[in-house]
C-alpha cells in the first residue's frame, strides 16, 4: 500500500487525540465570552423596576424564557446549516410546519394519555409526539438536502432561491394532505393551567415544560459540539475542510448528518410552538422565519451559544416592549438587532473562519 493509500484508507490512530490542546481551543465553538450574558441579565434586571410589579415582572420575564426556548429550538438546526455548511436554507420554516402537522396525526393513538391528570402521561404524550415529528422531519430533510440544496452548494442567491421555492412546495403539499382548515394540537390535560407561586404569581405549566425542553437542547448540542469526536470532526471540517478530507474523513457525509439534525431540530421546535399555540395554519413555520433569522444573525452564524443568547434576547424584548409600548412591538426585533450589530457587527459570539 503506497503513502497516498494509506491516507485515504483512514485516519492514523495517534490522530484521534489532539497533540495540541491550545489548537483544539482555537476552533471554533471554544471562545469564552461572558459580556452578552452579563448583558442579557442586566435588561432583565432593568425591566423589573420599569414594568412596577413583581409578579408582572416575574409572568412576563417567564413567558419570554419559554418563548426564547421555542424560538432557539427552530433557529438552531437553521444557524447549524447557515453557519457550519455555508447554505442559506429560507426553507426551513417549511419543517416546523411539518414537525407541527405531523404532531396532530397523534392526537388520536396517544388520546388516553393526552387526557391523562397524570403529568408522567402527558410528558409520556409529549414525548411520543416528539420522537415522530424528528424522525419524519429528518427523513424530509435528507431528501430535501439531495433534491434542492446539493445542486446549489457554494451559491447563495440560487440558495435563496430554490430553498424559498422549495418552502412553497412543502407548504402546498402539506395543504393537499391536511386540507386548509386550521389543525387542532390540545395541551396534555396535566399540563394546562399555572402553578401558583404565593398570591400573585401564576406561571403556566407548559411553560416551564418548554424552557426545560430548551435547555435541554442547548446543553445537548453545546456537548455534542463541544467535547464529542463528531462534534470536532464538524468544526474542524468548518475550520480547514481540505486537511480534514486528507485524512480519511467524509466531510461531505458529516455535514448532510448535520443538515438533518437541523431539520429534525426544526421538527421538535414545531411540535413545541404547535402545542403552544394549539390552533395553527400551515404558515406556523412562514409566521416566525423573520424571528428565526433575526436571532441566527445577532448570535453569529454558526453559534449554538449565540442562537441562544440571540433567542433569549429577542424574545425578552419582544414581551417587555408588547406589555409597555405596544406600538413598538412589531418593531421590535429589527431595533434589537440593529443595536447588536452596531455593538458586535458579526454577532454576539460569532465563529471565525479562516
Amino acid at each position: 500500500m503506497s503513502a497516498t493509500d494509506s491516507t485515504l484508507a483512514g485516519p492514523p490512530q495517534a490522530a484521534a487525540t489532539p497533540a495540541n490542546p491550545a489548537a483544539l481551543e482555537a476552533l471554533p465553538g471554544r471562545r469564552r465570552d461572558l459580556v452578552p450574558v452579563l448583558a442579557i441579565l442586566a435588561f432583565i434586571a432593568v425591566a423589573l423596576p420599569v414594568t412596577g410589579s413583581l409578579p408582572t415582572w416575574v409572568t412576563l420575564t417567564v413567558a419570554a424564557l419559554a418563548m426564547g426556548m421555542m424560538l432557539f429550538i427552530m433557529a438552531s438546526g437553521l444557524t447549524l446549516v447557515f453557519g457550519l455548511m455555508d447554505v442559506m436554507n429560507l426553507g426551513h420554516a417549511a419543517f416546523v410546519a411539518v414537525g407541527a402537522y405531523t404532531a396532530t396525526l397523534m392526537v388520536g393513538p396517544l388520546q388516553a394519555l393526552l387526557q391523562s391528570a397524570s403529568i408522567w402521561a402527558g410528558m409520556a404524550a409529549i414525548l411520543a409526539v416528539v420522537a415522530v415529528a424528528m424522525a419524519v422531519t429528518a427523513l424530509l430533510g435528507w431528501v430535501y438536502e439531495r433534491l434542492f440544496v446539493k445542486p446549489v452548494y457554494g451559491d447563495h442567491l440560487k440558495q435563496i432561491l430554490i430553498t424559498i421555492g422549495a418552502m412553497i412546495v412543502m407548504e402546498q403539499l402539506v395543504l393537499v394532505v391536511f386540507g386548509a382548515n386550521q389543525m387542532l394540537l390540545p395541551l396534555p390535560e396535566a399540563l394546562r393551567g399555572s402553578i401558583l407561586l404565593g398570591d400573585d404569581v401564576a406561571i403556566e405549566r407548559y411553560r416551564l415544560v418548554a424552557v426545560g425542553v430548551g435547555l435541554a437542547v442547548f446543553i445537548g448540542l453545546t456537548l455534542v459540539l463541544g467535547r464529542t469526536r463528531i462534534g470536532l470532526l464538524i468544526r474542524a471540517g468548518v475550520e480547514n475542510r481540505s486537511m480534514v478530507e486528507a485524512l480519511g474523513y467524509r466531510v461531505r457525509t458529516v455535514f448532510v448528518g448535520v443538515f438533518v439534525a437541523g431539520s429534525a431540530l426544526a421538527g421538535l421546535g414545531g411540535v413545541m410552538w404547535g402545542f403552544y399555540r394549539e390552533q395553527f395554519t400551515v404558515a406556523i413555520g412562514a409566521e416566525v422565519l423573520v424571528q428565526m433569522l433575526i436571532i441566527v444573525i445577532i448570535g453569529g452564524l454558526g453559534s449554538v451559544a449565540g442562537c441562544f443568547a440571540g433567542a433569549m434576547l429577542v424574545a425578552l424584548t419582544t414581551n417587555y416592549v408588547s406589555f409597555l409600548l405596544p406600538d413598538l412591538a412589531l418593531v421590535s426585533n429589527i431595533l434589537v438587532m440593529m443595536a447588536v450589530l452596531l455593538w458586535r457587527p458579526q454577532g454576539l459570539y460569532p465563529v471565525h473562519k479562516p
